[in-house]
């Protein structure tokens, strides 16, 4: 649901907003509302979780919406809508933390509980030791596991919205996939599944083993 300060931001948008484009009739604008709207929500819980604060995260949605309504022109149909709102949010996210220089380390309690479900009482205490984790992550890492993990967006989405290469969202997803991994189990747990995964099987010590034996017969011989 919309608040009442975010209507009257997209009504007041609407209103100020001249028409750009001779497509854009009645029934495509009601269209791009209808899903601005639906998108909302989305928008809320990404904007928590890269601003770590929840009125930064209000203003930085409301700003999105009024920058999408001014800029739905440039928005092509058919196209991903949820990724272009994104990438109008975190644009503007970024462009704030240039000006003001802000920095902030940890995920403010209720950041990732947009993305959980209705957990029982042992997956809430793991859905907590989640969070505590990603809160120990980089901000690039954390930022990469949410679009990708838990929004749901491919790597080629995700790079458009963080600007950047396809292999650099997967080479920082894989590494915030490890580091995640290696600080919800501990070092010492994750450096034992890393020597049983590089340790090779019964199967390929008996293939290593075959060509000696075959060259000790040759010898003989």
């Amino acid at each position: 649901m919309m608040s009442q300060n975010e209507r009257m931001q997209l009504d007041d948008s609407v209103q100020s907003t001249p028409n750009p484009s001779p497509v854009d009739d009645a029934a495509a604008e009601a269209e791009f509302q209808r899903e601005l709207i639906a998108n909302i929500p989305h928008l809320r819980a990404f904007a928590r979780f890269v601003t770590q604060n929840a009125d930064h995260a209000n203003d930085l949605v409301q700003d999105t919406i009024v920058r999408a309504l001014r800029a739905r022109h440039q928005f092509a149909p058919g196209t991903n809508f949820k990724a272009w709102t994104f990438t109008i949010l975190r644009n503007l996210h970024v462009n704030n933390l240039r000006r003001q220089r802000l920095k902030f380390d940890s995920i403010e309690d209720g950041a990732l509980d947009y993305f959980a479900v209705a957990p029982g009482q042992e997956a809430r205490l793991e859905f907590q030791e989640l969070k505590r984790g990603m809160a120990k992550l980089s901000r690039e890492h954390r930022e990469v596991l949410i679009l990708v993990g838990a929004s749901g967006f491919s790597y080629e989405e995700a790079a458009e919205i963080c600007n950047c290469a396809v292999g650099t969202i997967k080479s920082r997803l894989s590494r915030a996939r490890t580091e995640l991994y290696r600080i919800l189990v501990g070092e010492e747990a994750a450096a034992k599944a890393d020597a049983a995964a590089t340790e090779p099987s019964g199967e390929d010590r008996k293939a290593r083993r075959r060509p000696g034996r075959r060259l000790e017969t040759t010898a003989a011989v």
